[in-house]
């Protein structure tokens, strides 16, 4: 039967929609008119208990017109003949009793003290005032109510739980009941406040608290789940995360306070659950005074412009208005559409995109003396740990060489600062690459010494959704179907997002005093294991039922758990909270490293990976490589 009504109400409203909307302004005064004109002669019936004497009742019908009158002027100068009656609330509800009573007051000084009409009934003046209140407010209420119904009856409208019965909760079932486009029905909240238990909001009652949130989408039979707490810390949403698993229904959110001070809430902003959500920390404070006059028209020059993080850093270097920015990359496809992304961002930007490699100083060389940078960013380098594993020469070639040969660039040309993006995997290296990264931060160190150039390295963890890492592998693996490939159970990460990483690698350039080693705060480490099945139940799946996580194994040169700071290693605050400084002894003697250097150049030119790799162990005493710990 309710589905009869809902399917017959759709009719006419797709029938007679546009004829409605084209004489809506008509229809409203005409509607109001006539509930004007029910009320005074249904103060007539009651001021006469149903039986109107036959001089009253053409007395009646002579002064409505006077009645009408005034109540419309009334009225409309409250702006009740204004409006959306679908989205009535207290304020408008107020008007009319304010409309109503400045109404009666001004009719009963017009008749009975104006025209001198003692015949007219006072009570019937009274009763006509309390009776319009009524039904337009009655009207109101009736549509808003009728359409919050065929919001909640409508077939094809989603079910949603909502996680936080507060004011962010409230106001959006409001917007779902008031917008019948939105085509959601709330069905139940769930909140933690002892205070809330059995109570209802708008209708749509509490079903315990976040702990029960599975027991409640079940009985409700949710199709969605909206978390409306703006302010819930990342361990919050963890805990919600985890009482939902099981679920099988999307996980929505709303943004935090801070994006909610910009746009206020609505059905709107809410968007899909993410991983960057749970891992969201405490706003980055941005010295804009101090990044400014470090980057405003000055020429920056990214290399590796193309991958996640170069990307990232060239799009808010942008935002500072640099004079030119220079977009260095081998990657031609990549290349073309960060170039292509900035013109169109940021169309008053003078950019300049360069196909290049690090390892060829000419084209560097080349590069520097057309475009004269002021700043280096040194993103360029291989990053991926199984593949340097069996691709050394190619690891050492580009992250240590190619780092020199930027290095020796900006010398040549008096760059003022370079600031190289390094790894967490330089510490205490366990492979390949993480060996030729802290060869890398020696070595920019070494060449700080040799010029006015300031040279800086920035040291940090992963990153979420860069470019091979296991967070696109995850959702590619879950798309399939699973299983969803982790190499241990007790396997750790660092992780950030990519602007919170690109956002400290900023504020740590400004720090630089040449030769500094910046440390950026990552948090705590992460088990991998929980990133897969916290993606696992984004998704709406369940983690060992419908998506499997299967564990193959540390790769070579993996280790359990990262570090940020190797022994010895000093830790020094800076002025920034999320940054520190790692202080140490520079590992080679005067002329030791260039040694090094020549050396490890003669292997690469006679391709020996083994002696490469041994190369490196006696660089980096700290690291083994797998070849290494078999013979121990």
């Amino acid at each position: 039967m309710k589905a009869q009504i809902v399917k017959a109400f759709a009719f006419l409203s797709s029938r007679y929609g546009q004829l409605i909307i084209r004489y809506r302004m008509t229809l409203i005064v005409g509607t109001q008119l006539v509930l004007i004109a029910a009320a005074n002669l249904l103060a007539f019936v009651f001021r006469f208990e149903g039986d109107v004497p036959a001089v009253y009742r053409d007395l009646a019908y002579q002064t409505l017109p006077l009645v009408l009158a005034v109540y419309t002027i009334g009225l409309w100068s409250f702006g009740l003949f204004r409006g959306l009656w679908r989205y009535v609330g207290l304020h408008d509800l107020a008007r009319i009793l304010w409309g109503s009573i400045l109404s009666t007051i001004a009719l009963y000084a017009l008749v009975r003290g104006a025209l001198g009409w003692v015949e007219y009934p006072r009570s019937v003046i009274i009763l006509t005032g309390i009776l319009v209140a009524g039904f337009l407010a009655g009207i109101r209420l009736m549509v808003r109510w009728c359409r919050e119904w065929l919001q909640i009856v409508g077939p094809t409208a989603r079910r949603v739980l909502i996680v936080g019965a507060g004011y962010a909760g409230e106001f959006l079932v409001r917007d779902m009941l008031a917008n019948l486009a939105y085509n959601y029905r709330p069905v139940a909240f769930v909140d933690d406040d002892p205070a809330k238990q059995k109570a209802k909001i708008h209708g749509v009652p509490m079903a315990g608290k976040i702990a029960d949130l599975k027991k409640a989408a079940d009985r409700f039979e949710a199709q969605e789940i909206i978390i409306a707490i703006p302010s819930a810390t990342p361990r919050l949403k963890q805990r919600i995360l985890a009482a939902s698993e099981g679920c099988q229904v999307p996980i929505k959110t709303l943004p935090n306070m801070r994006q909610l001070l910009e746009d206020p809430i609505s059905m709107r902003r809410v968007r899909p659950m993410s991983l960057e959500d749970l891992l969201q920390r405490e706003p980055i404070q941005t010295d804009l005074a101090e990044l400014h006059p470090l980057l405003e028209g000055k020429h920056v020059l990214v290399t590796g412009a193309g991958g996640s993080i170069g990307s990232e850093l060239c799009r808010q270097i942008a935002r500072y208005r640099p004079a030119l920015l220079v977009l260095f990359e081998r990657h031609e496809n990549s290349l073309y559409a960060l170039d292509l992304e900035l013109r169109e961002t940021f169309p008053m930007l003078k950019t300049l995109a360069v196909i290049g490699d690090t390892i060829n100083p000419e084209r560097v060389t080349e590069v520097f003396r057309a475009c004269a940078p002021h700043l280096i960013f040194h993103a360029a380098a291989h990053k991926h740990v199984p593949l340097m594993e069996q691709n050394a020469g190619e690891a050492v070639r580009n992250n240590v060489f190619g780092t020199r040969v930027v290095g020796e660039a900006s010398l040549a040309a008096r760059v003022e600062r370079f600031v190289l993006i390094s790894t967490d995997k330089a510490i205490n290296p366990s492979n390949v690459m993480g060996a030729t990264k802290r060869i890398a931060e020696c070595l920019v160190q070494e060449m700080n010494r040799r010029g006015p150039t300031l040279f800086t390295v920035v040291r940090f963890g992963n990153v979420l959704g860069s470019n091979g890492s296991v967070v696109p592998l995850f959702s590619e693996q879950i798309r399939k179907g699973g299983p969803v490939t982790v190499t241990h159970p007790e396997i750790k990460r660092y992780f950030m997002t990519i602007p919170e990483s690109v956002q400290l690698i900023l504020q740590a350039s400004v720090r630089g005093q040449g030769g500094d080693v910046f440390v950026l705060d990552m948090g705590e480490q992460i088990r991998v294991a929980d990133l897969a099945r916290n993606m696992i139940v984004l998704s709406g799946l369940v983690p060992d039922q419908d998506i499997k996580i299967a564990f193959i194994g540390l790769r070579p040169g993996e280790k359990l758990y990262e570090e940020l700071f190797e022994h010895g290693e000093r830790v020094e605050p800076t002025s920034h909270n999320k940054i520190k400084r790692a202080v140490s002894q520079m590992p080679f003697g005067p002329g030791e490293l260039d040694r090094h250097l020549k050396e490890l150049e003669v292997l690469l030119h006679h391709q020996d990976p083994e002696k490469t790799i041994q190369k490196l162990e006696e660089m980096v005493t700290t690291y083994a490589s797998n070849a290494s710990k078999a013979l121990r």
